[in-house]
């Protein structure tokens, strides 16, 4: 069921026009491919994982600059200290549930090394939140067939959202949350440049929420997921762009999340995983070489267009990621409310 994105309730955020999908794959080359796992029996499960693929053909054999940035740290981010070091990306990017981490690090080592890249070369990016309150905790249900499945199934097309992939058993502002994407045009000089974002939200409490900078109206009736809160959540946000952008820049890129998150209503709490990770498509380099490269670049002068992108692409991913959720019970028959339409429509009056 496509219960609707923020668009068609009439809420356009910011001046900058979307691209064609409004959505992160609206960036050339960019994939992204999800599997969801949702079932009663054996066991109940409600998880998934979600995979973009920062470039189309072999990732393992080149090099995207890339940056990080982690508004709050309570969380887990491999191959990030090496995007740190050398401000580069080699890794297609999973975003899992916290349980699942070492299966989908796994999975895609054992890609990277079956395509020939030796075990010193491979760093798999892998961003996690936690889906514990509706699914288990003891074990993963996610095997590495399963990141095999995403990562083949990635596709340049619409990006289903809510409660799929890596989002299926994630809550946000004490609503059902999930998988959400938007994406900005942005001229420069001649040029139009695309930046997108996709989202996994598991953050915040309701009482936080903002939608077009205002609290959001008749939800009392609405119950909690909880009667007091047990975990304070994560969101990650990944940024792709087609701007060429040096490594620095990607991270001061990835730094203008912060803003999207805050208008929501975000703060970046003790307990929150807050990362964000922008790459840019525009510069290959390949993997291994000695040799000297030309790179491209726009001036520090001409990033304000991507940052206001940013801003906007993280804001409306985040929305999308609730609009798009529908109601789902997990283990132990505990009950997450999707954010009602009455009241996103009460709040837009």
């Amino acid at each position: 069921m496509n219960r609707g994105r923020v668009r068609e309730f009439g809420l356009c955020i910011g001046r900058l026009a979307p691209g064609p999908l409004n959505a992160i794959t609206d960036v050339p080359g960019v994939l992204v491919g999800q599997t969801t796992l949702i079932r009663d029996r054996p066991e109940v499960v409600r998880t998934g994982c979600t995979v973009i693929a920062p470039c189309e053909g072999r990732m393992w054999d080149r090099n995207l600059f890339a940056g990080f940035f982690a508004f709050n740290g309570f969380g887990e981010v491999t191959g990030a200290q090496w995007i740190e070091e050398a401000g580069v990306l080699s890794s297609p990017i999973a975003l899992v549930g916290t349980t699942a981490v070492g299966t989908a690090h796994r999975a895609l080592q054992q890609l990277a090394l079956d395509s020939g890249l030796s075990l010193a070369s491979c760093f798999p990016v892998i961003l996690e939140t936690a889906d514990t309150w509706l699914n288990p905790l003891a074990v993963s249900a996610l095997s590495s067939l399963d990141v095999y499945q995403a990562l083949s199934s990635a596709a340049s097309g619409p990006v289903a959202e809510g409660n799929v992939g890596g989002g299926t058993g994630m809550m946000c502002y004490e609503f059902k949350g999930g998988i959400g994407t938007s994406s900005r045009i942005v001229a420069y000089g001649e040029a139009n440049y695309t930046v997108g974002a996709l989202v996994q939200s598991n953050h915040g409490k309701r009482h936080q929420l903002r939608i077009s900078g205002l609290p959001v109206k008749e939800v009392q009736g609405v119950p909690l997921p909880w009667e007091e809160q047990v975990q304070q959540g994560s969101i990650v946000v990944i940024i792709a762009t087609d701007a060429p952008l040096l490594p620095v820049q990607l991270k001061r890129l990835a730094k203008r999340a912060t803003v999207g998150l805050a208008r929501t209503g975000g703060i970046g709490e003790n307990g929150s995983g807050d990362f964000f990770l922008a790459f840019s498509t525009a510069n290959e380099i390949p993997l291994g070489t000695t040799e000297t490269q030309s790179v491209r670049m726009l001036p520090h002068d001409g990033l304000n267009a991507l940052f206001e992108g940013v801003a906007d692409a993280v804001e409306e991913a985040i929305l999308n990621s609730l609009t798009q959720a529908e109601t789902m019970t997990g283990v132990e028959g505990r009950t997450v409310y999707a954010l009602p339409t009455a009241a996103l429509q009460a709040t837009l009056r």
